[in-house]
């Protein structure tokens, strides 16, 4: 046990580089990793196991932050740990620096998420603690009994995600999950009193936590709470630490800055950031270094660590000598690569399937053959049809991680959250179900996956107002465009940062499905209809469908017009195609799934499938603009502009238009025009 004396000196220290952070960058967030910072010195002192030689090693502990305000606390005790120098504390929030305002998922550095909206940062530390129980359920204890803890602060306690993370996780008994609460009862604009009065406690222990409280400021209370909840054995743990925000912090005349909403988002400024330094025994003209005896207790730790690595490395290789079939499977799953998959055990579904049937076809490939697969649902599994998934498995339940299926219940973006954490956790692939149109639950999460590059699959089945009888509030118009942004949008290694595929018919989404399983590198979205769909002309090549589109069969060499959309408008197209020969006129048809894909191809295959100075008619049950950038102003896009309406979808169909008989009218207009 370190002395006391030492560990206060420690977070000090913390506080310092914390307070003097931002301060040179006259940016950020001081007050909170002031107050935190007695908590992550005791962790990362005395609990936190990994490997300083090693960062990624599978054994270790995660530590996720929630509050990514409160970077500077995290960086700055990584700092202690050696993952940071004091050069790179010094350039906080600058162009270029390994320490910007946020974290950003950094493993090597001891970053294990990008955090800053709140509530999600936690929801990832649930969903790692999810896989790590289904891992252990595949290889054993000895390759699987770490820890992953998590730091909230107030505002992420009032997200409304904590709801699904507290349900989910007590359901669950996830106690390999600690999570301290940094309750300071200060926000950047009020007190946490003007906004809630929820007993928290009471709360956390109806969802079946195991719930301490302490004083967040005193190291013994913190070592005396951490050993307690890594002794539980079924429930997650909540340490609610009652912490003092931009603890140790004075104000110009000299007077207690501590609990002050000010210290939450500026810097501390002037006399009151020098009175400050040198309160916690700092020096104001030369702030940023790690006291003697500070880098002594890290040294020591790093020393301890080594011990314990050690050991549990010499079991990991006892036990890989005695299960070589597992520990080559285990290589290959947290190798991040892409699983192999035969795909010649797939039952295609019956000609004019939907596409959400297929794709439960799909499914249960992937469940017979990808051991490491996660699927979800937010309650709709027998109507998303991830349930294609579920009959080869069963769920997960408290106690019993041996099945594959996680049912989040109602809660989109909690499930996304959380499969995107398991994937963070290493080991696992992970997709998940829900209705295109609640999709709109779920964009948070789709952001931060893209910014991270974690490949998990998001599955959106009822894809247009052909949800029909249940109205508009069901009927997805926007959706489609919205994810169609992200397709644009590149993220920070060049990459598209969502992949996004609407098939189709039941053969391009097995083809879509293949592409989503082989990418590694990025999100993906696959967007199935409800309805049934007639399947493409005989002899489309299908595996042109990888270039992100492409010209289905029976297309006119010598064409006239070129007819483009996705999803079940290309056979509503087909279907126009031949009213439209029977004038004479000769017609191209292409299927785009994915424009993000086929915008990747080079110039001359574009040319080739959409030529720039061609007539060009789309059609999309969505926003007119999802198709707008491809048509250009050479031609024109047929979509739906209003919100959708309640009836039948084939009554839809003819009432908004999108039959073959309109597809006709539209496009002789076009070529009249």
């Amino acid at each position: 046990m370190n002395d006391k004396t030492l560990m206060n000196h420690a977070a000090d220290n913390i506080r310092i580089l914390a307070a003097s952070m931002v301060e040179k960058a006259n940016s950020g967030h001081p007050g909170g990793a002031m107050g935190g910072a007695d908590f992550i010195n005791v962790l990362f002192s005395e609990f936190l196991v990994y490997d300083p030689e090693d960062p990624t090693w599978t054994g270790r502990d995660r530590f996720f932050l929630d509050p990514g305000h409160m970077s500077p606390m995290l960086y700055a005790a990584l700092a202690l740990q050696g993952k940071f120098t004091i050069d790179e504390l010094m350039q906080f929030r600058q162009w270029g620096s390994p320490t910007p305002g946020h974290p950003e998922l950094d493993v090597k550095r001891g970053i294990e998420n990008s955090s800053g909206p709140l509530g999600q940062g936690h929801a990832l530390a649930a969903g790692a603690a999810v896989a790590e129980k289904f891992l252990e359920a595949r290889l054993g204890h000895t390759m699987m009994q770490h820890k992953v803890y998590a730091y909230i602060s107030d505002g992420g306690i009032e997200e409304e995600i904590s709801q699904g993370v507290g349900r989910i996780a007590g359901t669950l008994g996830l106690n390999n999950l600690i999570m301290f609460y940094d309750a300071n009862e200060i926000q950047l604009s009020t007190e946490y009193a003007e906004v809630s009065s929820e007993d928290t406690e009471a709360k956390y222990k109806a969802w079946n936590w195991n719930v301490i409280k302490i004083n967040g400021n005193d190291p013994d209370a913190i070592r005396e709470a951490l050993t307690i909840a890594n002794q539980e054995d079924s429930k997650p743990t909540l340490i609610i630490g009652k912490t003092v925000m931009g603890k140790g912090a004075l104000q110009n005349d000299g007077s207690s800055y501590e609990r002050n909403v000010k210290t939450h988002g500026a810097p501390l400024g002037g006399d009151a950031y020098r009175n400050t330094i040198n309160n916690l025994g700092g020096n104001p003209d030369n702030p940023f270094i790690v006291f003697d005896d500070v880098k002594e207790l890290y040294a020591n730790r790093k020393k301890q660590l080594k011990e314990i690595v050690v050991i549990r490395k010499q079991a990991e290789a006892a036990w890989a000598a005695a299960n070589p079939d597992k520990a080559a499977m285990m290589k290959e799953w947290f190798s991040g690569k892409a699983p192999q998959v035969d795909w010649s055990k797939l039952e295609e579904p019956k000609a004019g399937s939907a596409t959400r049937v297929a794709s439960a076809a799909c499914l249960k490939v992937l469940a017979q053959q990808v051991p490491n697969m996660i699927c979800a649902s937010a309650d709709l599994s027998n109507s998303d049809k991830t349930d294609g998934f579920l009959k080869e498995t069963h769920s997960m339940k408290h106690g019993d991680f041996s099945g594959a299926f996680f049912q989040a219940g109602v809660s989109e973006l909690t499930m996304a959250d959380m499969c995107i954490g398991m994937m963070l956790h290493g080991g696992v692939i992970t997709a998940m179900g829900t209705f295109f149109v609640f999709s709109d639950y779920m964009k948070p999460a789709i952001r931060l996956a893209a910014l991270m590059g974690t490949p998990v699959k998001f599955i959106w089945s009822h894809d247009a107002f052909r949800v029909g009888e249940d109205g508009p509030t069901h009927e997805p118009v926007e959706q489609e465009a919205q994810i169609r942004l992200m397709e644009k949008l590149k993220n920070h290694k060049g990459l598209d940062s969502v992949r996004v595929f609407r098939p189709a018919d039941a053969k391009e989404t097995t083809v879509c499905w293949q592409m989503a399983m082989e990418n590694m590198s990025t999100p993906t979205a696959l967007i199935f209809s409800r309805q049934g769909i007639n399947p493409l002309p005989e002899g489309t090549n299908y595996e042109e469908a990888r270039k992100g589109a492409y010209i289905v069969a029976n297309s006119d060499e010598d064409f006239d017009v070129v007819l483009l959309a996705s999803g079940s408008e290309v056979s509503t197209l087909v279907e126009g195609s031949n009213k439209l020969k029977q004038d004479g006129i000769k017609v191209r048809i292409v299927s785009v799934p994915s424009e993000g894909l086929f915008r990747n191809q080079s110039k001359e295959y574009q040319e080739s499938i959409l030529p720039t100075d061609a007539k060009k008619f789309g059609m999309t049950a969505g926003l007119p603009v999802t198709l707008e950038g491809l048509v250009g102003a050479n031609g024109k896009v047929f979509g739906l502009e209003s919100f959708g309406f309640s009836a039948p979808y084939k009554v839809l169909d003819e009432k908004l238009g999108y039959t073959g008989e309109n597809v006709y009218n539209q496009v002789k207009q076009l070529l009249a025009e």
